[in-house]
């Protein structure tokens, strides 16, 4: 075998590699000798046809099979001779100008990883948010769960904000009704910006069994592009007029909330403390994504092009699952994989320098770290001890918390040697941001 390399471009090289034509003969005969023995061939009895008839039926498979074999083996030895890491999947095709005599030749073309100079991180400067979770956070916390007990009553007067108000309504423009423009039984709490504005503007004041038309401007970035910057008039009747009344903070909304005792001090308490634990995950999550994007900056990359694709691939197939998980059919919402090209890229950009980062710096995770993240998830469920013990029953269910305990090992790190600048946040702030 010889093979010649050639550099395309930062990442991309081209092997041209040559098999004698002798070795692949060889091959090819002998393993036709093997199936001649066991060959059922008509006319013949099993494994006494001549070669020549085996080849007839066989030959063609038989040689495929030999160069498809012969191309990854010589690939391969290839790729170790010339000492070459190799990113993604190689695109294999024959040499068509070569003598019919001569040996096997083909290209291969491939990406190769980038080398990797780990960038210095004292250059670099990282927001780490705090947060302390006080009286306030704890009462506008117990606020949303009141909220979220919200009882609507009948009321006999008008609507007003705040209130459940159940509509029949339908649009017209210009006299003609337009799809998705009517519905019956229609409810929604006006000021919670679920209609248009000038629509619940329209319902307020209005009584149970009241009508009234409506006049609603769309704007011209309204999603809904057939009525996008048109006027509608709205048909409204007002069929029941609802007032909220939120639970009393007293021992009855205690025990709602698993307080077996009813005890609002009590309440207060675990409430603190789920939401320390839950603001605590958001601010270290925050914190991750500002020392990773740290990590990228200190460390640019030439990224290949196949990792990248293939990540794509992988977020298009999470993303078609999620639908799927949610009962929508993947194949009716269709995604273009430009939609997940950044994601993607900072995906590997990330793998490969986190890789290169803790083999350096030695920042592989310890039992104990493990240990404590586990302990620390299990404290959301109602027995945590049963939740620890479902993770150590196997090992597979450990590279969740490992993973997260590696993360933390690398923030630590960043954070140790970047300029580190502390940012108060704000509390509806965080809570508004799913955690990451």
């Amino acid at each position: 075998m010889q093979a010649q390399l050639e550099t395309l471009s930062a990442l991309e090289r081209r092997l041209s590699i040559a098999v004698p034509r002798e070795e692949i003969a060889k091959q090819v005969d002998a393993r036709l000798k093997r199936v001649a023995k066991t060959a059922k061939i008509d006319g013949f009895r099993p494994g006494k046809a001549p070669l020549n008839v085996v080849f007839q039926s066989h030959g063609f498979r038989i040689q495929e099979e030999v160069l498809g074999e012969t191309v990854e083996r010589s690939f391969g030895e290839a790729v170790v001779e010339q000492k070459l890491q190799v990113a993604g999947y190689p695109r294999f095709e024959a040499k068509q100008d070569v003598a019919e005599n001569g040996p096997f030749e083909f290209l291969a073309t491939f990406e190769v990883y980038p080398e990797i100079v780990l960038g210095d991180l004292s250059a670099v400067e990282v927001q780490k948010p705090t947060l302390v979770v006080g009286d306030d956070e704890v009462n506008k916390t117990i606020d949303i769960l009141r909220s979220q007990r919200t009882r609507f009553e009948r009321v006999e007067r008008a609507a007003a904000a705040g209130d459940r108000v159940i509509i029949d309504f339908k649009g017209t423009i210009d006299g003609v009704a337009f799809a998705g423009g009517s519905s019956d039984n229609y409810a929604f709490i006006i000021g919670n910006g679920q209609m248009l504005p000038e629509f619940e503007a329209g319902v307020v004041g209005m009584k149970e069994d009241e009508s009234k038309d409506v006049t609603v401007a769309f704007p011209a970035d309204y999603h809904g592009k057939d009525v996008a910057g048109q006027t509608a008039v709205f048909a409204i009747t007002v069929k029941n007029v609802a007032a909220a009344n939120l639970p009393a903070l007293d021992a009855d909304f205690a025990k709602s909330l698993g307080i077996e005792d009813g005890d609002v001090e009590k309440m207060r308490a675990e409430v603190k403390g789920n939401l320390e634990r839950e603001v605590r995950f958001r601010l270290k999550s925050r914190a991750k994504e500002n020392a990773m994007s740290a990590v990228i900056e200190a460390t640019p990359l030439d990224l290949p092009r196949s990792l990248i694709s293939l990540e794509i691939g992988r977020l298009v197939e999470g993303a078609q699952a999620d639908l799927q998980q949610r009962g929508i059919d993947p194949k009716t919402v269709p995604f273009q994989p430009a939609l997940f090209e950044a994601q993607a890229r900072r995906r590997v950009h990330l793998g490969l320098v986190l890789s290169e980062l803790v083999e350096a710096e030695k920042l592989t995770t310890q039992p104990e770290q493990i240990k404590a993240i586990i302990e620390d998830l299990a404290q959301n469920y109602e027995d945590p001890s049963e939740v620890v013990a479902w993770y150590y029953a196997s090992p597979d269910r450990l590279s969740g918390p490992t993973n997260m305990a590696l993360e933390d090992n690398v923030v630590e790190f960043v954070l140790s040697k970047a300029k580190v600048t502390e940012q108060v946040v704000a509390f509806d702030e965080l809570m508004g941001q799913q955690g990451q």
